[in-house]
């Protein structure tokens, strides 16, 4: 399979990645990273692209898995920002990745907190985010428009709402990911897939203009990689590979909340924030049940780690915004894990919180030739990788993504079970194909957990999966209850044994 990730194909990508000269050398495979190295591939480039860990290791596994329409920018007057994320909306719930972004709907109670003239403000704000959709092209079926509901409505939508003083809610509809790092995946993959060198665990020690040095991390070996062209990818870290780069991380905490905890959720919640104008609190169900339940806005300061901690307070801060809505609260003891990612925010030099600064991406060139892009959203991944390789490489043809499908990227006619259809689209039926030739494969990796043995195998031989790692964090999402992770491990292990 021309798509597939694994071992044995990053040993011979390694060793031609020594020998010959790239078009394009692409540090960092998160969501824009592995845009550029698509981006890139789909052009009929030579690339490249490299991660000192894995597949999505960074921020692109943390987000709130929104693929949204640009209202919050509306809100702030970047009308620009706005109009580019509805696009891109678009283009991945329509052509590049129907089978990982769906539309989601989301309550915004009424509560006796929210003024009349507030609500009023707000549907104002989502009409306008509909008149966005209808720009972009994209179909009410799709994206339906926004309503106001009952009382009753919405607590039939969610029952865990605090009935007294609700007034009703304002219903509106957003995009989201079923998995963001599974959208990474998929992008590396379809990369691969048109000749894109993909190597995790390759570390770069240092950028020119003409390529790196790199550290293999799982040998220890240090090498040269040739490249006409580089792209600097690497986030909230692109700083430590082009120090004229000052950026500004801002931390955002998701806390985990098993299913049930909630009760029934037919909708997502919008909870605005308290002594803030426009930023909400997200309830953000989730396909396997769990549910997420964030953020924060909060500055770093100090150096930047690999992996950012959820710290207590922002813990505390989530819940108490949450239980401020809810009929019965949920305890410290009901989070069952909590996790915190970083945003590679572009310091302007205006003096404004992380909150307020703005998330439009930038492509910057440095002395040494180096291209570097920070900024952006999830959302606009594929925009930033288009911009940072007409940078780097202006000579090429014309960008084609916005109309290529990623691997897997259909859901009519797949017979297979939707849990699968919607994590890997076309391909759900060789992961039942390989159920059907061992049954033994069928077996879930946690009691209650619906993750099979088969989706464990299916990302060691063709997602790219080396470690147990990979699979429980990236490839599959367990590893974000620390309890199942550890409970997981053994059947991790044990599938990784299986590989010749």
């Amino acid at each position: 399979m021309e798509t597939s990730l694994n071992a044995a194909r990053r040993a011979r990508d390694l060793d031609d990645a020594r020998r010959e000269v790239a078009d394009l050398l692409v540090v960092g495979l998160g969501a824009t990273g592995a845009g550029v190295a698509l981006d890139a591939a789909a052009r009929g480039l030579s690339v490249v692209a490299i991660d000192a860990h894995d597949l999505a290791f960074g921020t692109s596994r943390w987000s709130s898995k929104l693929i949204h329409g640009g209202l919050r920018y509306l809100a702030s007057g970047q009308i620009g920002l706005a109009r580019e994320s509805a696009a891109e909306r678009h283009v991945l719930i329509r052509h590049t990745a129907p089978h990982l972004v769906k539309a989601q709907p989301y309550l915004l109670p009424l509560t006796p907190g929210v003024p009349a003239a507030t609500a009023r403000k707000l549907m104002t704000g989502y009409r306008l985010g509909d008149l966005l959709r209808a720009a972009a092209g994209t179909p009410r079926k799709l994206i339906p428009g926004p309503a106001r509901l009952g009382a009753a409505e919405a607590l039939d939508l969610v029952p865990a709402l605090a009935a007294d003083g609700l007034r009703g809610a304002l219903r509106s509809y957003d995009g989201r990911v079923v998995d963001d790092a599974r959208l990474v995946v998929a992008l590396a993959r379809t990369a691969a897939g048109h000749g894109a060198r993909v190597l995790t665990r390759c570390r770069a020690l240092g950028l020119a203009g003409d390529g790196a040095e790199v550290r293999d991390e799982l040998t220890g070996d240090v090498f040269t990689v040739r490249a006409r062209a580089v792209v600097n990818a690497t986030g909230v870290w692109a700083g430590l590979l082009a120090p004229e780069i000052t950026l500004r991380p801002s931390r955002g905490t998701h806390l985990v909340l098993r299913e049930g905890v909630l009760g029934p959720l037919r909708a997502g919640l919008h909870v605005p924030i308290p002594g803030e104008s426009s930023r909400f609190l997200l309830v953000l169900p989730q396909s396997d049940g769990h549910v997420l339940v964030g953020l924060t806005d909060e500055p770093v300061e100090g150096p930047v780690h690999d992996v950012a901690e959820a710290p207590e307070g922002d813990v505390e801060f989530l819940l108490a915004t949450l239980n401020g809505v809810l009929g019965v609260p949920v305890t410290r003891d009901q989070v069952a894990g909590a996790h915190a990612g970083l945003r590679p925010l572009l310091d302007t030099g205006s003096g404004q919180g992380t909150a307020d600064l703005s998330r439009r991406h930038a492509v910057l060139r440095g002395a040494d030739g180096v291209v570097t892009v920070v900024g952006g959203k999830l959302t606009t991944y594929r925009r930033m990788a288009e911009d940072a390789v007409d940078a780097a490489c202006p000579q090429a043809r014309r960008s084609t993504t916005a109309r290529l499908p990623l691997v897997g990227a259909a859901t009519r006619g797949i017979r297979a079970p939707w849990r699968l259809v919607e994590r890997y689209g076309a391909e759900a039926e060789d992961i039942t194909a390989l159920i059907e030739s061992n049954r033994a494969l069928g077996a879930k990796v946690l009691p209650g957990e619906p993750t099979t043995w088969a989706e464990l195998l299916w990302a060691v031989r063709h997602e790219g999966a080396l470690d147990e790692d990979d699979l429980l964090d990236r490839r599959t999402r367990i590893g974000l209850i620390p309890e199942d992770r550890q409970m997981a491990l053994k059947v991790a292990r044990h599938v990784l044994s299986l590989q010749p």
